[in-house]
């Protein structure tokens, strides 16, 4: 791949990635964890996936010291939406 230069964005997101990390991430395309599928093909419900999702805790937890009786949430929504359930997790019963 040609390589035109790294761009550089300071917006609130989504963010460049590190080179290291887009070469990891398109290793995986044509074949996931010698699956035989690829990281876009693979199915959400299956063990391949699965062992991903682990893998992203695992490291999550070690990175931010995460400690064992928190759980690691993968949201979707952006920080908006997440500060909004975060709220809402503070009403009691019925409000």
């Amino acid at each position: 791949m040609e390589s035109v230069g790294r761009i550089h964005n300071f917006g609130a997101g989504p963010a460049v990635l590190p080179i290291e990390v887009v070469e990891e991430v398109a290793a995986t395309l044509p074949n996931l964890l010698d699956s035989g599928f690829g990281l876009l093909e693979v199915s959400h419900r299956s063990a391949t996936f699965q062992s991903v999702i682990d893998s992203a805790v695992e490291r999550i937890r070690g990175v931010l010291s995460v400690p064992d009786d928190y759980e690691v949430l993968f949201l979707q929504g952006g920080a908006s939406t997440q500060f909004y359930m975060t709220a809402l997790n503070l009403l009691s019963e019925g409000e």
